[in-house]
């Protein structure tokens, strides 16, 4: 895949200003059409509960993804619960540890209990092998995560859950637009969850949404998303508030003919940091070039300190000295965060690509509002020079 982009896609500004860079700067869209949306919604004096901008993003991002059903939520996390319990899911659901905490607490939240595992040690997804071994009778489904935009090993993941009867479901919430193969993220597994929050590649100012293409599935989420309602005064199903009001979707409809655009932006930026950083002894820029498409939205830094000279943690206190706002996501592993450390299964877990990457990785600033010389700053920190 090409990295040679035109540079017009970038904005100038002083590269050495000094201005705080941070990681995931909002995408925005058409602020024209996004502002005759809004116009339209206060015409029609209707602000959520299922409005006709959220079913017309509905119906865009199911055809963008080429997926049967797409169903709006107000975030994520939200989603990930309503999955969960849509499933209907006992006991213990296999998670990687190497993922943000908003995963694991949906399915403790739940009443389930997360059973962490190890990661692939070249892309940070989760190793099926690792699934296998962590398999018990208790065992009701695969939660897995396509980091950093990059796609699990659906067919490892889907030949394991049809063998000891699981159900999977994919945390999407870094791999809006990407590809598995010749599908769309979003087809894979009962339901695949996506964020849209404000720094995602696509953003509803805050949101996400649960695509699949099981109709029964599909309904029983549109069901419990809206209390349960199945017409005016007729519940006839357990539910909770999940809609997205009708603002959010129309920042996501101001935004979705832009997308591609922005992800040949993403991917220009990643090559300049590559080109910066790849001939560096003991640094890694992770790269997507095995993958048929991606958004490019995270720039991933590996720093391996017994060759660089520096750990990554020092790396990162200097570059946040100098208003460079790296992040060590997602350090250290859920496995010794809160509520999880303290349960005793997880206490002598060994996960050594999980921790190897937790001292390792660090997440470089990224987004729309990111330009050449703010690379050249960067990277130039990062050289120390």
């Amino acid at each position: 895949m090409s990295t040679a982009h035109p540079t017009h896609h970038l904005k100038s500004n002083d590269s050495v200003s000094g201005r705080m860079l941070h990681v995931g700067a909002p995408n925005v869209g058409d602020r024209r059409r996004f502002n005759e949306l809004v116009d339209e919604i206060f015409q029609r004096r209707w602000f959520t509960n299922n409005g006709c901008v959220v079913q017309e993003l509905e119906r865009e991002i199911a055809a963008y993804l080429d997926v049967k059903h797409c169903i709006t939520v107000c975030n994520a996390t939200v989603g990930l619960q309503l999955a969960c319990h849509a499933l209907d899911l006992s006991g213990e659901v296999i998670v990687p540890s190497f993922t943000f905490a908003a995963t694991p607490h949906a399915a403790q939240w739940e009443g389930l209990t997360p059973v962490f595992v190890d990661i692939s040690r070249q892309s940070h997804s989760i190793d099926p092998d690792s699934i296998r071994a962590s398999i018990t009778s208790e065992t009701s489904a695969i939660l897995g995560v396509h980091l950093w935009g990059i796609p699990c090993q659906t067919d490892a993941i889907d030949e394991i859950a049809k063998q000891y009867g699981l159900a999977v479901i994919y945390d999407a919430a870094h791999a809006f637009g990407s590809q598995n193969g010749d599908r769309m993220i979003g087809n894979f597994g009962n339901c695949e969850v996506f964020s849209f929050h404000a720094t995602k590649f696509f953003n509803t100012f805050e949101g996400g949404a649960i695509t699949t293409n099981d109709d029964a599935l599909a309904e029983r989420l549109k069901l419990m998303r809206n209390f349960g309602f199945a017409g005016m005064d007729h519940v006839i199903h357990l539910g909770t508030n999940a809609k997205m009001p009708e603002i959010c979707a129309a920042m996501g409809l101001s935004l979705l003919p832009c997308l591609e655009k922005i992800q040949s932006a993403n991917q220009y930026k990643h090559s300049l940091y590559r080109a910066h950083l790849d001939t560096v002894d003991g640094l890694r820029v992770l790269s997507y070039d095995h993958l048929a498409k991606t958004n490019w939205q995270y720039v991933v830094l590996e720093v391996d300190s017994q060759v660089f000279g520096r750990t990554r943690d020092e790396l990162m206190e200097d570059l946040h000295r100098q208003n460079i706002r790296v992040r060590r996501y997602f350090y250290p592993g859920c496995h010794r965060m809160e509520p999880y450390r303290s349960q005793p299964q997880n206490q002598s877990l060994d996960l050594p690509n999980t921790e190897r990457a937790c001292q390792r990785v660090l997440c470089l600033p990224t987004g729309s509002d990111i330009d050449e010389g703010d690379i050249d700053r960067v990277c130039q920190a990062i050289r120390g020079y």
